[in-house]
C-alpha cells in the first residue's frame, strides 16, 4: 500500500506537469469521453511542433460481498468468504507523441491482484501518416493506421469495454466476461477505416511473452476483423464486426489467460486455502487451449440517444499441449446499458453471460455449463472519476460430482470507485 501511495503521489504530480499541457493524437482517452471507442478514429488533428510526453494513471478499489455455495462431494471446502475490501489496483499510462502521426504507449500495472509487483503490461508505437515526405503514403495514411510491438490483441469488441486492472472507466460493470478473451502479444497490426468501413489484419507470436526456443515448435497467431461502425444521425449509431484469432501451435498461448490483473470477485468458489494472487480467475473459465486455438466473435453495437445494446457471441476450439482432440467452448453476452442525466453521468445496465464448454476432468472430457447475470448502476462524479453498484448472481452446471464446483454458485453485491486519467 505504501508503494501504491508513493505511486499516486508520482502520478499526480506528473500529470500536473505533462498531461495538462500535452495533447497526443489518435490516442483514446482514458476517461469518460474514451466510452464506446473502438480502434482509434483518424480524425484527430493535433499539430506537432515538438515531442510531448503524457503521463496518467487509474485507479480502482472495490468493496466486496459475495457469498458461496456447492454441492460437491469432495472433501474439500469452499474459501471462507466475508464482506471486504479488495486489493487496490493501479495502472500507470506513458503516451508520448514522437512525431507527427507516430505515438508511443506505455502501460504498467503498478498493483494487480495477480502481479502484485509492478508489472509492464505492453507498449507499442502507432502509426497514422507517413514519416517521409510521400504523396503515396499520404494517401495511404489517411485511411490506414499501422501499431507495432507488445500490446493488446484486437480480437473482437468485447475488450474495448471491458475492465484493465487499475482502469474500469470503459467498464459499465464490475466483473469483466467469463470468458474472456485478452491478452498481449508482441507483432504488428494494420487497421484500414473508410466511411464507417473496417478491417483489421495482425499477426504476433502467440504468446505473452518473446520466447527464442523452439521446443516445442512455435507457430505466430493470426487476427483478423471486418466491421462496418457508422454515425447515422444525431441520435443513432450502429456497429457490426466479426472476428478471427487462430494459432496452430503454441507453447502457452495465452489467449483466454492473458489477464494478470485477475478476477474482481475475489476467491469466489475457491478452496479453503486459496490466495487471491495465486488463485487470481475465481468466476471466469480457463478453457486450457495453451497448444492450438482457433476463435470467432461477432459483436454488434447500437447507441440511440441514451440506450446501449451490446453484444458477443463468440465460438473457439482449442487443445492443450499434451490433448490430442480438440474442445469446443462458446460464449454468449448481451447487455443493455441506458445513460442519463447532464451529460449521461448517471447509467444504469443489465447483462446475461452464459458459457458452454467441453472442459477436461482428469481424463475424461464433459461438458459443463456457467450462466452470469449482473445489474449495475453508476455516477460520473467528473469525467475522470466513477462509482459504481453491481449485482452479480452465477451458477455452475453440469460439473462432475466430485468437483469443488459442482452445484456451485455465487451472489451478491460489489461496490467500486474508480479514477483514470
Amino acid at each position: 500500500m505504501k508503494r501504491l501511495l508513493l505511486a499516486a503521489v508520482f502520478v499526480t504530480v506528473a500529470g500536473t506537469a505533462f498531461a495538462q499541457q500535452s495533447k497526443i493524437a489518435n490516442m483514446r482517452p482514458y476517461d469518460k469521453s474514451g466510452i464506446n471507442m473502438f480502434e482509434t478514429p483518424k480524425t484527430d488533428t493535433v499539430p506537432f511542433d515538438d515531442v510531448k510526453v503524457r503521463i496518467g494513471a487509474g485507479f480502482t478499489q472495490q468493496f466486496q460481498a459475495l457469498k458461496h455455495s456447492n454441492n460437491s462431494t469432495s472433501a474439500t471446502k469452499l474459501y471462507n468468504l466475508r464482506s471486504g475490501f479488495n486489493l487496490a489496483t493501479a495502472n500507470l499510462n506513458i503516451d508520448a507523441q514522437l512525431a507527427k502521426g507516430i505515438r508511443l504507449n506505455l502501460i504498467s500495472y503498478l498493483s494487480a491482484r495477480h502481479h502484485q509487483e509492478t508489472w509492464v503490461k505492453g507498449g507499442f508505437v502507432q502509426i497514422d501518416a507517413s514519416p517521409v515526405n510521400s504523396e503515396l503514403l499520404d494517401n495511404v495514411f489517411k485511411y490506414v493506421t499501422v501499431k507495432i510491438g507488445h500490446y493488446e490483441d484486437n480480437y473482437g469488441d468485447a475488450h474495448f469495454r471491458r475492465t484493465d486492472n487499475g482502469h474500469s472507466l470503459y467498464n459499465p460493470f464490475i466483473g469483466n466476461y467469463i470468458l474472456d478473451g485478452f491478452t498481449t502479444e508482441i507483432g504488428a497490426e494494420i487497421d484500414f477505416q473508410k466511411d464507417g468501413f473496417l478491417a483489421v489484419a495482425a499477426v504476433h507470436n502467440g504468446e505473452i511473452k518473446g520466447e527464442i526456443s523452439d521446443a516445442p515448435t512455435r507457430n505466430p497467431s493470426f487476427i483478423g476483423k471486418l466491421g462496418y461502425d457508422k454515425q447515422l444521425n444525431n441520435d443513432l449509431r450502429v456497429r457490426l464486426t466479426g472476428s478471427v484469432y487462430h494459432n496452430n501451435g503454441a507453447a502457452a498461448n495465452t489467449l483466454y489467460t492473458g489477464d494478470r490483473g485477475g478476477s474482481r470477485y475475489y476467491l469466489v468458489m475457491e478452496a479453503a486455502g486459496s490466495n487471491a494472487k495465486d488463485a487470481a480467475w475465481s468466476g471466469n473459465l480457463r478453457p486450457g487451449f495453451s497448444r492450438q486455438v482457433t476463435a470467432f466473435m461477432i459483436n454488434p453495437f447500437v447507441k440511440y440517444q441514451g440506450l446501449e445494446l451490446f453484444g458477443t457471441l463468440e465460438f473457439a476450439k482449442g487443445k492443450a499441449i499434451n490433448e490430442v482432440n480438440k474442445r469446443d467452448v462458446n460464449q454468449l453476452a448481451v447487455e443493455g446499458i441506458y445513460r442519463f442525466a447532464k451529460n449521461e453521468n448517471l447509467f444504469v445496465g443489465v447483462r446475461y453471460n452464459t458459457v458452454t464448454a467441453d472442459m477436461l476432468f482428469g481424463t475424461a472430457t464433459q461438458e459443463i455449463k456457467m450462466n452470469r447475470v449482473q445489474a449495475s448502476a453508476g455516477w460520473f462524479v467528473t469525467k475522470n472519476m466513477v462509482v459504481k453498484a453491481e449485482y452479480v448472481s452465477q451458477k455452475y452446471n453440469d460439473f462432475p460430482t466430485s468437483n469443488l464446483l459442482s452445484g456451485g454458485k455465487f451472489k451478491g453485491m460489489m461496490f467500486e470507485a474508480s479514477v483514470g486519467f
